[in-house]
């Protein structure tokens, strides 16, 4: 059951109140990140309601009518995100495990490790105890594949993930490894379930070759039960009648999933399909089912691999995955957490921002809490750092320049309502980098009171460029005010806080559960391709790891073919322009400013004399900054 404890009610007193539940026999749990004070109790005891009532500080009694409690979505609303090292899995963020079934040999797992880090896997997977359907197959090089895996983990900094058989086992893991996994023939092993619990270990807890899923969240309560909550599930095919398939991958477990239980959930499309050519296509569709992060087995020599070789991915191959996944996860409003040289938490790590000195770093955004900015830098930074709204976008530069802030994230573009002409400018008279980008799906929701019908409202809050991309629903309700604002956030909460039932505001239904408001009608913006890229700005430039696109400003003189010259410069040179904008430059009626994106790193010393030819061209020139954009990794 849930004790609902009253706000005001004070730590000491809530300790007080689990010693008191913890002498009567019962198991005390308390749900981080809930937004209530609440409690939860699990375990057999004899105490009744009254009992509970009675207790200084309950106001509630919630029964979970689950048989797993600890890891139920009635325990815990919020989805759990579980980090390792700096990698976070669950949430908003798709991670992306990859490496060879089973270590074979020191240089065999280096090899693969690099290729799969340059293609993007977040965390490196490799078995040095394999259990086998025969007693005859290759059963891994045990202790001495957990040394090749540290050695990995030393050499590439990709955390390590291999499979635990047995309890004997746990001492090494505790040495060597990160997260341990329990395959699919030991999900139902219930000592070794307790034994990773009492480990505390991230564990990654596959599904049963023919396991139900209550059966599998049994499993996963075996684990917390033991105290540690950090699970994560792992379909991996579960064995039906079909003979074309190694597995059949159930796909319609992530939602069911995602409604049962607030653990992150993987997808092993390997395994599940045992077929090379299967891999990507489930993999992609993962995603889009709302997956949280795959598994893929990928090895340089798949026909040489001592074990589910015609099931791994060649590392180009794996390499493609990660292009797609990139696109796909923002359609369904995720983003891909990128290899440690390409986000921009890896960036500010490599220039000297570890766990040990995190405190105190921040981004600021746009807004309040649950605006679209708000989601952007909790997308791109996790929980990296901390993020806090500033109520106009010069604001977020000026906290930016005076170091108030180590990072701002600003809108610099829609898909539907083109550029934010503001945001160019201030990125012009500010020294600032542009650091890193995202780019995330925007869905409008009209968001009122509850019980409030359409037919009520007489006004609508929102920014201007939410009318923009809402204008055909704005267009059938004419009726409707329209009334500026500076942020989706803030005008949810005007309407929150001024109880108008006859106000709405266009918004996310984040911000929606933030202020307790009613979302009446869902994705009113006009095109479902409503995308708006972000920017990362930093004072300092980024100066390790790949950064394959810059973004430029300059001005020409008022001659005929100027602006060609420039333009022949990055076709000679084979720099793809992906982006051309124009702004007037203040004071100078008729003269223009040419803001520029380029698929090349515009500040890598290979590329001064193409500077040089620039700047023979153009009366003023600079580099807003050379970043990640993520989208196109080297492909060889």
């Amino acid at each position: 059951m849930i004790l609902v404890l009253d706000k005001s009610m004070t730590q000491v007193k809530k300790n007080q109140l689990k010693s008191i539940l913890a002498e009567k026999g019962c198991m005390v749990h308390e749900p981080g990140g809930s937004g209530q004070n609440i409690l939860g109790i699990i375990g057999k005891n004899s105490l009744t309601k009254e009992f509970f009532m009675a207790q200084d500080g309950v106001l509630d009694i919630v029964p979970i009518s689950t048989a797993y409690k600890l890891v139920s979505r009635q325990m815990k609303k919020e989805d759990t995100v579980i980090r390792i090292g700096n990698v976070e899995v669950g949430g908003d963020r798709i991670a992306i495990i990859a490496g060879p079934c089973a270590v074979e040999s020191r240089e065999q797992a280096m090899t693969i490790a690099k290729e799969v880090k340059k293609y993007g896997a977040t965390l490196f997977r490799g078995g040095a105890f394999k259990p086998r359907s025969s007693p005859y197959s290759f059963q891994g090089l045990e202790e001495e594949g957990l040394k090749i895996l540290a050695e990995v983990r030393e050499v590439t900094g990709l955390r390590i993930v291999t499979e635990i058989t047995s309890p004997m086992h746990a001492d090494l893991m505790f040495k060597y490894v990160d997260v341990i996994q329990i395959g699919a023939r030991n999900m139902q092993n219930f000592e070794l379930l307790k034994c990773a619990g009492r480990m505390g270990k991230p564990v990654v807890l596959k599904r049963g070759l023919a396991s139900t899923i209550e059966e599998w969240l049994m499993s996963a309560e075996y684990i917390a039960a033991e105290g540690n909550p950090n699970i994560i599930l792992c379909e991996r095919g579960i064995r039906t009648f079909e003979p074309y398939t190694r597995n059949t991958l159930d796909l319609s477990a992530i939602p069911v999933l995602k409604q049962l239980t607030h653990l992150p959930v993987l997808i092993d499309p390997s395994h599940a399909t045992g077929i090379r050519e299967k891999v990507s296509p489930m993999a992609r569709a993962a995603v889009a089912a709302g997956a949280d992060g795959l598994m893929i087995e990928v090895h340089h020599k798949p026909e040489e691999a001592l074990s589910d070789g015609p099931q791994s991915l060649y590392p180009k191959q794996f390499g493609r995955l990660v292009r797609d996944i990139y696109v796909i996860a923002p359609v369904v409003g995720k983003q891909l957490t990128h290899d440690y040289t390409g986000s921009a938490a890896a960036a500010s790590h490599q220039r000297g921002y570890t766990q040990s000195n995190k405190e105190g770093k921040q981004v600021v955004y746009l807004g309040e809490v649950g605006t679209f900015s708000h989601k952007a830098a909790s997308q791109y930074f996790g929980s990296d750092v901390t993020s806090y709204p500033a109520p106009t976008f010069r604001d977020i530069f000026e906290n930016v320049k005076s170091g108030a802030a180590d990072f701002g994230i600003i809108p610099i573009e829609n898909s539907l309502a083109g550029s934010i002409h503001e945001n160019y400018d201030l990125l012009l008279e500010y020294e600032l980098n542009i650091t890193g980008e995202l780019s995330l799906r925007v869905i409008h929701n009209l968001i009122a009171h509850p019980d409030t019908k359409l037919e009520d409202i007489k006004q609508v809050l929102a920014p201007p460029p939410a009318f923009q991309q809402c204008r055909r629903f704005l267009d059938a309700n004419p009726d409707i005010k329209i009334v500026p604002v500076n942020a989706t956030g803030s005008a949810v909460k005007r309407i929150a806080e001024s109880g108008i039932r006859e106000d709405a505001a266009i918004g996310s239904i984040e911000a929606a559960e933030i202020f307790s408001m009613n979302v009446l009608e869902e994705t009113i913006e006009d095109n479902p391709r409503n995308f708006t890229r972000f920017v990362v700005i930093e004072k300092k430039p980024v100066t390790e790891g790949v950064k394959n696109k810059s973004s430029i400003v300059f001005s020409t003189s008022n001659n005929p073919g100027a602006l060609f010259e420039v333009m022949k410069v990055f076709s000679e040179n084979q720099i793809n322009l992906v982006k051309l904008e124009s702004r007037p430059i203040h004071g100078k009626p008729w003269q223009y400013m040419f803001y520029a994106d380029l698929e090349a790193d515009m500040s890598d010393p290979e590329k001064n004399s193409v500077l040089e030819e620039i700047q023979k061209n153009t009366e003023f020139f600079r580099i807003l900054g050379s970043y990640n954009c993520g989208s196109d990794r080297q492909m060889e």
